[in-house]
This record gives C-alpha cells, sequence and structure tokens, in this order.
C-alpha cells in the first residue's frame, strides 16, 4: 500500500495547489491513501466547510488539524465529519474526535492526530499516554497505525517517533511548515520524519509576507499577519507498506 501525507496547507494558495496537483501526484504514485493537514487552509488559520468539501474533492481521505484547530468557528458545524481528525489530546470535552479507523484494499488503517505541548500556547494533555491509551484500545483491532504529530519542537516529534517505534507503522510531523531531510526507518520498523513541510506560498516566510515577518524580527514591534502571495509548492511524504508483512518498505519525501 501506498500512503501519501501532504504537509499544513496554507491559504488559498495552498489549497488550490493541493487542488491541482493531488489528483495526477495520486496517479503518478499509485496512491492508495491520503492525508492532507488542513489547519492553514483558511486565511491561515482554520479550516471552513468549503475547504473541507474541496480538499475531500481533491482525493484526500483524511484531513488533519492542530494548533489552529478552532481558528474558524465554521468548524463547529461540520467537526463531526468522519474524514476530519483534530488533536486526540486536546482538553477532555472539546467536541470533535481524535483519530479514525478507515478501511482500504481490506485493510484497517488508524489515524491519530496529535499536538505537542513545547513552545505550542495550547491546553493540552500529555500526548505520549494518551496515544498509549488509543493504541491500547486499537490492539489487534487494525492493520496499520499512522500518526501525525502538529508539534513546534524537534526533540518533542523525534522522542515521539521513537517512542511509537515498532507500535505505528508511520509517524510524520507537521506545523514548522519546513520540510526535514531525516527522513528513515527506524530500528523497529516505524518510517518517521520530524516535518513533512507546507503547501502554500513558495518565496515566505513559512507561508508569511516575507516584509511583513522582516520587519517583525528587525523593529521588535507587532505587525499584522499578511500570508504571502505568488507561487506555490507542495510539501509532502510517500510511504509504502508490504501488505503481505505488514512492514515499511521506503518512506520518500514529495516536493512539487
Amino acid at each position: 500500500m501506498k500512503i501519501l501525507a501532504i504537509g499544513d496547507l496554507v491559504g488559498d494558495i495552498g489549497y488550490q495547489k493541493l487542488r491541482k496537483i493531488l489528483p495526477e501526484l495520486k496517479k503518478e504514485n499509485q496512491i492508495d491513501f491520503t492525508i492532507v493537514n488542513g489547519e492553514n487552509v483558511a486565511g491561515g488559520m482554520g479550516i471552513t466547510q468549503k475547504h473541507l468539501d474541496g480538499i475531500l474533492t481533491a482525493g484526500a481521505d483524511v484531513i488533519t488539524m492542530g494548533n489552529h484547530t478552532w481558528g474558524k468557528k465554521d468548524i463547529f458545524n461540520f467537526i463531526d465529519c468522519s474524514q476530519l481528525i483534530r488533536p486526540a489530546n486536546y482538553s477532555k470535552g472539546v467536541p470533535g474526535k481524535g483519530y479514525g479507523v478507515y478501511e482500504c484494499k481490506q485493510k484497517k488503517i488508524l489515524v491519530i492526530n496529535l499536538i505537542g505541548r513545547t513552545d505550542m500556547n495550547v491546553l493540552s494533555e500529555n500526548p505520549f499516554t494518551v496515544v498509549d491509551a488509543i493504541l491500547q484500545t486499537f490492539h489487534s483491532k487494525v492493520d496499520y497505525t499512522i500518526v501525525d504529530f502538529h508539534a513546534e519542537a524537534t526533540a518533542e516529534k523525534i522522542a515521539m517517533g521513537y517512542y511509537l517505534d515498532g507500535r505505528a507503522q508511520i509517524v510524520f510531523g507537521t506545523h514548522t511548515h519546513v520540510q526535514t531531510a531525516d527522513e528513515s526507518i527506524l530500528p523497529k520498523g516505524t518510517a518517521y520524519i520530524t516535518d513533512i513541510g507546507m503547501t502554500g506560498p513558495k518565496y515566505s516566510v513559512i507561508g508569511m509576507d516575507i516584509a511583513t515577518s522582516m520587519k517583525r524580527f528587525v523593529t521588535s514591534l507587532p505587525e499584522r499577519y499578511k500570508l504571502a502571495e505568488g507561487e506555490a509548492v507542495l510539501n509532502g511524504c510517500l510511504f509504502e507498506i508490504n501488505d503481505e508483512t505488514n512492514t515499511m518498505v521506503q518512506i520518500q519525501r514529495i516536493n512539487r
């Protein structure tokens, strides 16, 4: 099975890039299952019904979220969509779900969304203990487990990779919008990458207007948030699993 994970969609530029590229990317690489992080798609913060529908129509099977899950209040109208998951370790009682089980090629795939706690400024529970509880619940009930860890600190992401090594087929990071070059299959068989990157404005500061970003750093004064414009880039990662042994075959970064 071939699984594609697409990095954080940023604004309309990222949304349109995905809509244009994803169908041909799936066909070109014979993709079976696709996960897209959509937490920045609506003006850089959150997601709307229009974006949800457009991402799914383009070919995504699951949409994951992150620290901007609640950026657009429209989400409360569709938070229970079976193909949309938000971080599982958000505080108890918030709407939505943090994981889902999906079927593809007669395999059951558990997709879990988690959020980090280091420098994230989001109230959340411990992602390590929360993922333990989820895995215990679905032990022997699914064939593959995939984790999108939306976190700032590379150390926290790497620790999660090793923590889940041998217990999940795939662990990939999102949030920093910068694709890392550390893709690998860990000692116990889990495919891991610290961050799969961003789908959004190519010439930008993690999706933000360059001049605005420089002004913030140079003057140390607050500057209104502004998305960059222009050419778009699509970042992601392709994972291949041997369906007979349920083991990882390869991991490959995508940059289009």
